[in-house]
């Protein structure tokens, strides 16, 4: 019951954390996203920098924070909360989940933001990226 609790939390603040980002700075959470948007020339080379630099600075800084309220004892019996991939999968296994996660997150930006596309398949990027999150609990 905890964790569905735990769960509900978290994810309210989640989505709450994307509409605020949204409305800020268009919604570069993660670098990936906006390497893919400069890679499609939609940010220069110097915001997209400064992006990725600000995006890897507030992940150190959140770390710090999570590591803060957890103490020291319980954030290093957890490894701070880094993932690692399961026994039985190889590295190369992992990196590949990497990947083609990336490209479902990078691919549902795009989508949801090209004004190219007709109302009648607007759903389809926006089911990837939650079909996904949905696998990865």
């Amino acid at each position: 019951m905890l964790f569905i609790l735990i769960l509900i939390i978290l994810l309210v603040h989640l989505g709450s954390l994307i509409i605020l980002s949204v409305i800020d700075s268009g919604g570069h959470i993660n670098p990936a996203v906006t390497f893919g948007l400069f890679l499609a020339r939609k940010l220069s080379l110097t915001r997209a920098l400064f992006y990725m630099v600000m995006q890897v600075l507030g992940a150190i800084v959140g770390a710090g924070v999570v590591k803060g309220f957890e103490g020291k004892t319980f954030y290093g019996q957890h490894n701070g909360g880094a993932n690692f991939v399961a026994p039985g999968y190889t590295k190369g296994d992992g990196l590949g989940a990497e990947i083609v996660g990336t490209f479902i997150l990078v691919y549902t930006v795009f989508s949801a933001t090209d004004a190219k596309r007709s109302a009648r398949d607007s759903h389809v990027p926006v089911c990837a990226c939650p079909l996904l999150l949905s696998h990865n609990i």
